[in-house]
């Protein structure tokens, strides 16, 4: 068995797992970067990525080959009707997202961190090295060769390896999802995100997309959020009757079919796992920072994946205590709203339905479409102060009270 020694083992190379790579070895740290796939490779994901991402690649001063700029969204209600939803500048943040193809934006960052000084690896990790008191001294992979390094990165999805070989994942705590795309010729001028409804007032437990892509192909798609149980789910088929309806609004020419269709799995809200234990720090998807009222999932990443970074290079001996309280501050507000919130819509399909309503319903279709733009942009936190960014706070205040109320008296 081959072997190499590290400061620090990344596991994943995808968004979450490149950043921290990248400013790891920036900082001066000997860090590798396993992943099982080769580069370039593709996703499933919206490519849009939101303003908290944008503004962490101008920090790091990365440039990568976006398609196009990605600000207002147009919602699309059960009803058929259309609002706009306004991209806010945060306290912090630009008012705009970027459009650009995970095969494209992936493989950038990676080589970003390789250039940096990373050392890549392909490799499938199947092992942990875990002494008795916890410290992961090593990932084993199956081709023989053993990673070892003072500090280990999960940034390895949803359904992360790492969280799962270190005991750290709880399936059954997690706040799950699962969503489809593909791509389908057709020239999108603002991102459609379209709310349906699987039988009149009782709302889709999910949404659909229609977003700008690359070289005249937009991306279209399809999630839905499971709660706590993950299960299958006929998505492709879904996604069939989703463009079908897109072709009868006008939104896609009558020919255009889409392509090959991909999905992934979705662990939102900070669920199933603690972010660090020992010396193990989860990142990204593989810490279940996925927004869940909307999906995204590249912002958080990136952000957390900085975090922890900078929690090592700071003190690797204390880098799990340190990247928790940083995650805290960073999320800590938002994410158990928002979890609440989709609980709250997930019990309550006629509700749900109903507020889907209110966002392009005549009248006070501006407020309310305001408030979801807050959520859509992952800017809760860090939103200047106005009467939407009061009102999300508000709805979620309501929702984690009414789910912390209906916990209670089921326990009775």
């Amino acid at each position: 068995m081959t072997g190499s020694r590290y400061d620090a083992v990344v596991v994943g190379a995808g968004p979450a797992g490149s950043v921290a790579a990248l400013v790891l070895a920036r900082g001066g740290a000997r860090v590798a970067v396993a992943d099982k796939a080769v580069f370039p490779r593709d996703k499933a994901c919206g490519d849009l990525i939101g303003p908290r991402g944008v503004q962490v690649l101008a920090d790091l001063g990365l440039t990568v080959p976006d398609a196009g700029r990605g600000s207002d969204l147009l919602a699309v209600g059960p009803s058929g009707r259309r609002s706009r939803l306004p991209a806010f500048t945060g306290r912090s943040d630009p008012g705009h997202g970027i459009v650009i193809p995970r095969v494209a934006f992936d493989h950038a960052l990676r080589e970003a961190a390789l250039a940096a000084g990373a050392v890549g690896v392909r490799a499938r990790i199947t092992e942990v090295e875990q002494d008795p008191e916890g410290t992961v001294r090593a990932v084993r992979t199956s081709d023989g060769q053993r990673l070892a390094g003072d500090v280990i990165i999960g940034a390895d999805g949803a359904l992360s390896p790492v969280a799962r070989l270190a005991g750290m994942l709880d399936p059954a705590a997690a706040l799950w999802g699962f969503a489809v795309r593909a791509y389908v010729p057709g020239e999108v001028p603002l991102p459609l995100l379209v709310l349906l409804e699987s039988a009149p007032w009782r709302i889709y437990p999910g949404y659909g997309w229609l977003f700008p892509g690359a070289d005249g192909q937009a991306n279209v798609g399809i999630g839905i959020g499971m709660g706590g149980t993950r299960h299958s789910a006929p998505l492709r088929e879904d996604l069939d009757r989703f463009t079908a309806l897109l072709r009868s609004r006008g939104d896609l020419r009558p020919a255009a079919e889409p392509g090959p269709v991909i999905g992934g799995w979705l662990r939102m809200g900070g669920t199933g796992t603690p972010p660090a234990a020992g010396n193990v720090l989860l990142v990204g998807d593989a810490a279940g920072l996925i927004n869940p009222l909307q999906g995204e999932g590249i912002a958080p990443a990136m952000i957390s994946a900085r975090l922890a970074a900078e929690a090592v290079l700071a003190d690797p001996c204390r880098a799990g205590p340190a990247y928790a309280r940083a995650l805290a501050e960073a999320f800590g507000r938002y994410l158990p709203g928002a979890s609440a919130l989709q609980r709250a819509l997930l019990r309550r399909p006629w509700a749900a339905s109903a507020s889907m309503r209110l966002v392009t319903a005549p009248v006070v279709r501006r407020l309310v479409a305001s408030t979801w733009s807050i959520y859509w942009n992952g800017l809760a936190d860090g939103a200047q102060p106005r009467p939407a960014a009061w009102a999300a706070r508000g709805l979620e205040t309501a929702a984690t009270r009414l789910l912390a109320r209906e916990d209670a008296l089921a326990v009775r």
